[in-house]
């Protein structure tokens, strides 16, 4: 893995204000891949300086051009393809066909759904006698996280550009040669010097330089509850506009006259991939009394399939704390039907694949996202224990609902307190917006409506 030793600022790599550096493990075998500079407060203020400097002249770029230079990135990104897959592949541990079809082919998609929209963009409307306008809000703080370190990437800075809006991004750690990557593509996209900025570091350095900064506008966050709350308390502080995609402990509720096997399937699958990491993941299987016990031995059958199939956590800390969340289940009385809290290997930061039946809702299992590759499954005697179930976490990021009849599931879907539901394993949208409810988060990302986080609205009346 090859690595810069300086930051993306202003349109070139320079070297970094300090001498710490920080080191990229393979997740996989433990071993050193790479060292990426740890990024201090001067080197944010810099970063904010060249993006402030740039903002005029972006903002007044027309929209259409902008969404021109927004597909020239797509493109390099696209050619990229293969070293970008493998790079994940290195620092993440998704296995290279995942990293392929989703680390590397989504942000593409991302990234050209807003070469388009910046052009289509109405960022004018008459309103009676007054003319709206739709502006750029400014600079950009973003701070990403390691799950899928490409796509979070592109479904901030993606938009951002589109709206006119420059950019700083702090990567996350543990993931910071993917977005190394993403800075070379942008240069050779010819995106305008400072328009783009990228700054590597710690979070509790250099994010919390990022969020607390007087010439950062917005700060666009994925990551834990936890550290958006305290990013949302430092921005509040100064009045500044925060976007958080943040924890989710979603539901995937299956309804008496859904295809069983084929709900139960797909949900097993839904929490392995990705190893688990997936703040979106169907974590909560809710299933009718009266087939529970089937849906039980499916799931079981289904998870012994992942033996091999699913890579490692991103790293120690995360391995322990999954294994501590599975021990944790077993001693409040839930049942074990695949995995455990053992490690399936000697070297690497792996978790068996971990599937729970005899869950009741109080459980912190049921509560808690674990953020790996563990599935609990809880019954529920009627639709509207099934509903109380559902709504009954702090978090309302997605979930599933399965019926035989669509109307069935979309009625049941409407209830749930959730920003985005698939309907009998309705397949992604790039251009639906996406984000959460309660503590899931704040604001939207992907489409229109993420683009729209990053306007502010001017009214002119005559």
């Amino acid at each position: 893995m090859k690595a810069h030793d300086g930051m993306y600022i202003g349109g070139t790599w320079r070297p970094a204000a300090g001498t710490d550096t920080i080191e990229v493990v393979n997740p996989a075998d433990e071993q050193v891949i790479g060292r990426v500079p740890a990024g201090t407060a001067e080197d944010v203020d810099a970063a904010v300086g060249a993006a402030r400097a740039a903002l005029p002249g972006w903002a007044a770029t027309p929209p259409a051009e902008r969404g021109a230079i927004i597909g020239a990135l797509r493109d390099a990104l696209a050619a990229r393809r293969e070293e970008i897959a493998e790079t994940v592949t290195a620092e993440l541990g998704s296995p290279l066909p995942l990293s392929q079809r989703v680390h590397a082919d989504l942000p593409v998609t991302v990234a050209g759904s807003y070469a388009e929209l910046a052009a289509e963009h109405a960022f004018e409307e008459k309103v009676g006698n007054s003319t709206v306008h739709h502006e750029p809000i400014g600079v950009v703080g973003a701070i990403t996280p390691w799950n899928y370190p490409l796509h979070q990437v592109v479904a901030k800075v993606a938009p951002a550009l589109a709206a006119g809006c420059t950019v700083v991004l702090k990567p996350a750690e543990d993931t910071p040669l993917t977005a190394q990557l993403f800075a070379e593509a942008v240069h050779e996209a010819g995106v305008p010097a400072g328009v783009f900025n990228l700054v590597t570091g710690l979070g509790p350095v250099a994010g919390q330089a990022l969020a607390e900064h007087d010439g950062v506008d917005l700060v666009s966050f994925t990551g834990s509850t936890a550290v958006g709350r305290r990013i949302a308390a430092t921005a509040g502080a100064a009045v500044k506009k925060v976007a958080l995609e943040l924890g989710g402990k979603s539901a995937n509720v299956i309804l008496p006259s859904a295809d069983l096997a084929k709900a139960v399937s797909v949900g097993v699958a839904n929490v392995m991939s990705n190893s688990g990491q997936t703040c979106s993941a169907w974590t909560r299987m809710l299933v009718h009394t009266s087939q529970y016990d089937e849906a039980v031995e499916l799931a079981a059958q289904a998870a012994a399939k992942y033996g091999d199939r699913i890579g490692p956590l991103v790293n120690a800390k995360q391995q322990a704390r999954v294994r501590g969340y599975i021990e944790k289940g077993v001693a409040e009385g839930a049942r074990l039907i695949a995995g455990g809290p053992e490690s399936p290997r000697e070297q690497g930061y792996f978790v068996s694949p971990t599937v729970f039946a005899d869950v009741t809702p109080e459980m912190t299992i049921a509560q808690e996202e674990i953020f790996g590759p563990v599935l609990s499954i809880l019954r529920y005697e009627d639709e509207a224990d099934a509903l109380r179930i559902a709504n009954g976490t702090v978090y309302g990021l997605a979930g599933a609902v399965w019926a035989g009849d669509e109307s069935e599931a979309v009625a049941f879907a409407r209830r749930m307190d959730t920003g985005q539901v698939d309907i009998n394993g309705g397949r992604f949208n790039p251009r639906a917006p996406f984000g959460g409810y309660k503590q899931s988060g704040v604001g939207r990302e992907l489409g229109a409506h993420g683009l729209a986080e990053y306007l502010q609205t001017k009214s002119l009346q005559f």
